[in-house]
């Protein structure tokens, strides 16, 4: 089903001012009523001597389980001096009885960044945390849960990707807030590696937000300064004190349209060999991020599960990194032959490319078939539906003469089309293809065992559903196998940020309407496309459905701003 509403915005700017107020006065209160609690830290003003250390990037908590969550934060001084933390947690702000509490610091080698694991928690549980420093030190109050057992009604989840911070406002983090999630995902590209005013275009920046380290980030520092940024955002500090976050990476956490051994955006010539980098980044990614390290000893496996009850196995991937073997290219080699060249097809159709690895493959199936959870679902990077068009419409651009031939053919009946319109409709001399390889349409037999092994759980009574992000588009599409059987649906959401094919298809040229029902008809999979505007996903998982609603923010340019929610859902 589809049903639209418009709503009233939560970004103005008294509104924003109001919770920030609201969020530090609860720790000024919950700090100036306990009693002892500095001290613990050091006291007296000798650890740091006598000065307080700021909490500059608030506080985030991730990763919750049933007994537990991860908590996060950063410290310092002015000065390199590791500042040592009381982490406390709370059932109420006054923080006058503790639930739990522990100790930790925040040093250099860990860019100041804090993480502890906080154990022993009620399950279905929201908790209050902080952190305190020596000096009457504290940072803001964040607001955590802890994940359901049992018989589950209802679960609700905010789902974000391609968070760019040149190119505009994060109001959709701000509309999270308020939305009634109680975890917050996040797919991928939380950060950008571009030079400022690379990607958006200066031109298309949003004139106050510039991108710090000016350079792309390459070194330890750079990943840093880059995480810092995000971090420092008035909407992205309240989301992350407001819910848990789970996240993924993608490519941009690395650089554009990573792989294993190499990426587009990455010249080994002038940045250094690529196995450096992808340490480096993954180092800060996961200092900076309230995620918790599946193995230390390989900071590049971050795939990970967590149950929601009976209700919701949500297994989280990593499409980009640690299996994916070197995605194809349009362009393929210094003619530039692609779809309009018969030499671009055999290498279009190659087999066997890896998307996930076979290590991670055997861990999902086993994770999926182990689970009692009524629904199974994905937390992935990249749209994974088979998003194909004619080789015709692509060699000639998705020009309108082409798009009309062909929506032409497909509309006349079999006894009145002419040979040229039956070759336009023959998949071998017209095959379809995909408009993007750096997706699971670039490895498309993975994507078949995937899907072989969602029809299992089919068939064992289990439902399967798709959370994307990276296409900056929103779509709701089947997910079927190569025979056509449907096996799920998958929600795939717009960026927070970053443009779509509003960038390529400017909008008064195209209408985004007129786009987007252009596309649905071309590819038989898609049911739901946005081309146009920017938000996040409110998904709602029920034992009946998964419903999404696409919730649009009225602009990027600006921090205030209105909202409007499509609908959508799948019944399994």
């Amino acid at each position: 089903m589809r049903s639209k509403q418009a709503v009233v915005g939560q970004g103005a700017v008294a509104d924003r001012g109001r919770r920030q107020f609201v969020i530090r006065m609860a720790s000024v209160a919950a700090v100036m009523g306990s009693s002892g609690v500095l001290s613990a830290c050091g006291g007296g003003g000798s650890a740091l001597g006598g000065e307080m250390a700021a909490f500059n990037y608030g506080v985030a908590s991730g990763d919750p389980q049933a007994d537990r969550v991860i908590l996060w934060t950063h410290a310092k001084t002015s000065s390199e001096q590791a500042v040592p933390l009381v982490w406390q947690m709370a059932a109420d702000a006054s923080f006058a009885t503790l639930v739990a509490t522990g100790t930790t610091s925040a040093t250099v080698d860990s860019g100041f960044t804090a993480k502890v694991d906080a154990t022993g928690l009620s399950a279905n549980t929201e908790y209050l945390y902080r952190f305190v420093a020596p000096n009457n030190s504290v940072s803001p109050v964040g607001r955590t849960r802890t994940l359901p057992v049992g018989n589950v009604a209802e679960v609700k989840l905010a789902v974000f990707s391609c968070s760019d911070y040149p190119a505009g406002y994060f109001n959709a983090y701000d509309a999270a807030t308020a939305s009634g999630a109680q975890v917050a995902l996040h797919l991928g590209d939380y950060i950008y590696e571009y030079k400022d005013g690379v990607y958006p275009p200066a031109a298309s920046a949003v004139a106050a937000r510039v991108s710090a380290p000016a350079n792309e980030i390459v070194t330890l520092a750079d990943y840093r300064a880059r995480h810092a940024l995000h971090k420092a955002d008035p909407y992205a500090k309240a989301l992350h004190a407001r819910m848990p976050m789970i996240a993924i990476w993608d490519d941009h956490e690395f650089a554009n349209n990573a792989w294993m051994d190499g990426a587009e955006n990455h010249n080994p010539l002038t940045q250094g060999g690529w196995a450096a980098r992808k340490a480096i980044a993954s180092r800060v990614y996961h200092e900076w991020m309230p995620i918790r390290s599946p193995d230390p000893a390989n900071l590049l496996k971050i795939y990970r599960s967590f149950d929601f009850g009976n209700l919701l196995s949500l297994h989280m991937l990593d499409t980009r990194i640690i299996g994916r073997e070197q995605q194809p290219d349009r362009k393929i080699d210094a003619q530039g032959r692609d779809v309009a060249d018969p030499a671009f097809l055999p290498y279009a159709f190659a087999r066997g490319r890896h998307m996930m690895g076979s290590t991670q493959q055997a861990w999902l199936d086993t994770q999926m078939d182990a689970s009692k959870a009524t629904w199974q679902i994905l937390g992935n990077q990249t749209v994974m539906a088979r998003i194909v068009l004619p080789a015709s419409v692509l060699a000639a651009n998705l020009s309108a003469a082409a798009v009309t031939a062909y929506l032409t053919a497909k509309g006349t009946p079999a006894a009145l089309r002419t040979s040229a319109q039956n070759d336009l409709l023959d998949p071998a001399k017209n095959p379809k293809i995909s408009y993007n390889f750096d997706s699971w349409e670039g490895y498309p037999d993975v994507r078949e065992q995937l899907f072989a092994s969602a029809a299992r759980q089919k068939a064992a009574g289990k439902k399967f559903a798709v959370l994307s992000g990276d296409s900056h588009n929103a779509w709701f599409n089947k997910l079927t196998l190569r025979d056509g059987t449907q096996v799920g649906a998958e929600f795939a959401g717009m960026s927070v940020t970053s443009s779509g094919f509003e960038g390529a298809f400017p909008p008064a040229l195209f209408p985004p309407a007129t786009l987007a029902g252009t596309i649905k008809a071309l590819v038989d999979d898609i049911a739901y496309i946005d081309t146009a505007r920017r938000g996040y996903m409110l998904i709602t998982v029920t034992p009946a459905q998964v419903k999404g609603e696409y919730v649009y923010v009225s602009s990027v340019t600006a921090s205030s701003y209105t909202t409007a929610v499509d609908t959508l859902s799948y019944a399994g």
